[in-house]
């Protein structure tokens, strides 16, 4: 394997954490996780977005933050890869679509100091599914907090994932997710797992499952 920091990505529902641990597993990967449950805002955020945006932005870039600096002072003699089932930038993405003008300058500026200390991961690979997809593995994987997320905000959470996909320097394989099984259909992993072992000619690659 090429890579030594392999991040997966999409919006909320794509598949990433179900990705990173088969991954992981077949790779015998160091395994991060985003710990979502412990984040006491999030079901207050979804009730009341304005009011419990900013501790909840907080809160994730600060666990998101210790997790990825443990593992630049920890090294696994068995486990040379890790792999993430998030970027440290998920943090702004998520806050520039969550926050205020002001809050969001200020959540920025504590942002580049910490991202500063961490290590960027060598490939990024991008679920993408529509929307409805995102909607069916939601109510399918029924966190109650979840269950009225709105079309809206899935549609604005994967336009700035876009964005920021278009404009950043990281060697990205982008994944049509829409027909996805990585659980039953053993193709879908070896198509994976093949785009990270071929040399990439640019930053770019397309995987379509």
């Amino acid at each position: 394997m090429q890579y030594h920091f392999i991040a997966i990505e999409g919006n909320i529902g794509a598949g990433k954490t179900t990705l990173a641990h088969l991954l992981a597993k077949k790779l015998n990967a160091r395994l991060i996780l985003e710990q979502f449950a412990d984040n006491p805002f999030l079901p207050k955020f979804y009730a009341n977005p304005k009011q419990n945006a900013f501790p909840l932005e907080l809160f994730f870039m600060a666990e998101r933050y210790k997790q990825l600096k443990d593992m630049v002072h920890t090294s696994d003699l068995f486990q040379s890869i890790t792999v993430s089932d998030y970027i440290f930038s998920k943090c702004l993405l998520f806050a520039k679509v969550n926050l205020s003008e002001e809050e969001f300058r200020l959540y920025q500026r504590l942002f580049d100091i910490m991202q500063q200390q961490l290590i960027f991961p060598e490939v990024i690979i991008y679920l993408h599914s529509p929307v409805q997809k995102l909607q069916k593995n939601i109510k399918k994987r029924n966190r109650l907090y979840e269950q009225n997320i709105a079309d809206e905000y899935l549609f604005n959470i994967q336009e700035t994932y876009t964005s920021y996909l278009k404009q950043h320097n990281i060697k990205t394989i982008f994944v049509d997710a829409q027909h996805a099984d990585f659980l039953s259909n053993d193709a879908h992993l070896k198509a994976i797992l093949d785009a990270l072992n071929e040399d990439m000619e640019s930053n770019q690659q397309f995987v379509v499952l």
